[in-house]
This record gives structure tokens, sequence and C-alpha cells, in this order.
């Protein structure tokens, strides 16, 4: 099994083309993306990618997203500072999803916690299984 290098961004156009060229993206031009904490395996969110979100990550090796609610582009960090570096992204067996293996700088979730999968089905009942680490005020400054 090959090792995710330590290089984050891909400089290699051809390379980059090829990924593209591979993923299929649904009739509104999105595929999900999930984002995984590279040396823990820590699943730390879901998103959304456009070709452009990609192209940007691939060329940036900082990750971006597609925003739905904002119906724009949406580089994790750029108002938490909790960025996502790539270390590699990968594409499943039918084309139409991504992993992002992420070097996570802080939080992920807008809501302060590590992931956002901080809700889990006990006893019964949706139970919030998580605390926040950081407020979100403090996070946007609201």
């Amino acid at each position: 099994m090959t090792e995710p290098t330590a290089s984050f961004a891909i400089a290699d156009p051809a390379a980059r083309a090829g990924l593209l060229g591979a993923i299929r993206f649904d009739l509104k031009g999105l595929v999900p993306c999930i984002a995984q904490q590279h040396d823990t395996g820590e699943v730390l969110m879901l998103a959304w990618m456009t070709r452009e979100a990609v192209e940007e990550t691939l060329a940036t090796g900082r990750v971006c997203y597609f925003s739905r609610s904002r119906g724009g582009l949406w580089r994790k960090g750029e108002t938490s500072g909790q960025v996502q570096r790539l270390v590699e992204l990968r594409l499943d067996c039918d084309g139409d999803t991504l992993l992002a293996l992420v070097d996570q700088e802080g939080v992920a979730c807008h809501t302060g916690r590590r992931n956002c999968f901080y809700q889990a089905l006990r006893d019964g009942r949706l139970t919030e299984i998580a605390a926040p680490l950081v407020a979100p005020e403090a996070l946007y400054g609201r």
C-alpha cells in the first residue's frame, strides 16, 4: 500500500486534468467530498465540490468546497482560521464521491466541534456525544 505524500498541491496539470476527467459530477455540477484526518482516520465532515473547487484544491493544496447556501466557493477556514490542507484526494469506484485526506488545523465543524458528526442515536434518542471545543463566536466573531 502506498502512503500519501506530504506534498499538498498537485503541480502537474496533466495529473490534475486526469482526476478531473474521471469525476462524475451530478446534474448540478456537484460531487460530495468526505474530509478525513489523514493520520488518525477521523471523519471530519462532508461537503460539496464543483469542478472549480476541485481545481483550486489541487492547485493550492488548501481545501476549497462549494457552499450550496452561499452559491459560491468556500475556502475552508477563510473566516474561522480552521484550515484544511490537502494530503491526498481520492475518488471512489463509481467516480461520484471524493475522499479528501486532510491535515485539519483546529476544529472542522462550524459549531466549534472537532468534527460534524457529534450526534448519535443512543438509547432510542438523538444524543450529543461531543461538546464544542471552541465557541462559534470565537471562530466567526459573532
